[in-house]
């Protein structure tokens, strides 16, 4: 084990005032112990889950059959089958992190939970569910994960309102940042307005990053193939690749501190409200040429949180360099986005957002299908039983 004033981990959150999650959760981990020992051993002060992360921990896994049984046995459906298992592993996730909630004074120790992600288009279902999901779970370190879609955003504000914690998930584009810090914004002052507590109210903004790159380098492989006899233009192509994600959330960091220097967050503050804190996720680099932690390294920076999954931890723990980059280069990353729009370039970002958003959705949506197709075969596998 790496001592805790060595391992980058812990001088991350001691030394720079950023909060390390992990992107992952199961029953196994619960059970064995292992989540008790990342937050004593690795520092992870939270834990968020999404569809895909439960289907791979559920699907084809005997640590469930028991609960399936008793649901079974209690004739209920699918689809509550579903939500009894996860509700527990939630439960007991919350339990285990409510020693880091209550030192933190409610900063850290969430344990995150996406509403189904086949009503990210519904405002209206997705407020209700938000709602009934915090209340069956019954956990105060409990955060309801909404996607910041268009629909999502009215969404959020209204469960703010109801003094629900949110993480809003799927963030690509700096304005979609924009507009969910000031949908928390909206959802605080209703609050107030009804004369209700707001200080124990908690965010997170989840900016997405190793999809931008992904899908960015992508379009630049492209236009490298297409064209290859000016030398100019390819070494700009080339000096792209890899640096636009991080780029990006530099300038939503800006963009957060604009916020709340805001007359309207100021009054909140006063007020007792937590800042709706950004949250870099999808931080596992995918292309083997980068280097396997340039998605913490870089982004590292006061009253923010990165959510890495297992791999990236035990890569960070390794050989992670922290220092306050968040704020450095912030010229550069600017110029980096503008240069999207060059003639010999011609990448509309805003366009690839949008893109990776319906793609976001259908991330989730898919693995949360065939999550509820694998229960299905299983609960009729062990029906016959």
């Amino acid at each position: 084990m790496i001592a805790a004033n060595t391992n980058p981990l812990f001088q991350i959150e001691q030394n720079y005032s950023q909060s390390i999650w992990m992107d992952n959760l199961s029953r196994t981990i619960i059970e064995s112990g292992e989540l008790k020992g990342l937050i004593v051993e690795k520092g992870i002060r939270g834990i968020t889950s999404n569809p895909a992360i439960f289907e791979k921990a559920i699907a084809g896994n005997a640590i469930y059959d028991q609960g399936i049984e008793a649901s079974l046995r209690a004739n209920k459906s699918v689809m509550e089958i579903y939500e009894s298992l996860v509700f527990d592993d939630i439960r007991r996730a919350c339990d285990i992190f409510k020693p880091v909630y209550e030192t933190t004074n409610g900063l850290d120790g969430y344990v995150s939970i996406e509403v189904p992600p086949t009503i990210a288009k519904d405002t209206e279902t997705t407020i209700t569910e938000a709602i009934r999901y915090y209340q069956a779970i019954g956990r105060e370190n409990l955060m309801l994960k909404i996607p910041g879609t268009p629909e999502g955003l009215p969404a959020v504000e209204r469960v703010i309102s109801e003094g629900i914690n949110v993480n809003v998930t799927l963030l690509f584009s700096v304005q979609s940042y924009i507009d969910t810090a000031w949908a928390y914004i909206r959802g605080l002052e209703a609050r107030v307005a009804e004369g209700k507590e707001i200080s124990k109210i908690a965010s997170v903004a989840s900016f997405f990053l190793s999809r931008i790159d992904t899908k960015i380098d992508g379009m630049i492989e492209k236009k490298l193939q297409e064209r290859t006899d000016e030398p100019s233009r390819t070494e700009q192509l080339q000096y792209l690749k890899g640096k636009i994600a991080i780029a990006n959330a530099k300038i939503a960091y800006q963009e957060y501190k604009q916020i709340i220097q805001s007359q309207r967050w100021q009054a909140l503050s006063a007020k007792g409200a937590s800042v709706q804190r950004l949250l870099w996720a999808s931080t596992s680099t995918k292309n083997p040429e980068y280097s396997d932690v340039m998605y913490v390294d870089e982004l590292v920076g006061a009253n923010t949180v990165n959510t890495l999954p297992p791999n990236t931890i035990e890569a960070c723990a390794d050989h992670c360099s922290p220092a306050n980059r968040i704020e450095t280069g912030v010229e550069e990353a600017q110029q980096l986005i503008a240069s999207l729009n060059d003639d010999d370039i011609n990448i509309n970002l805003e366009q690839v957002m949008e893109q990776l958003l319906e793609e976001g959705i259908d991330k989730f949506v898919k693995p949360f299908e065939s999550l509820m197709f694998s229960l299905e075969a299983k609960v009729k596998q062990l029906a016959t039983v």
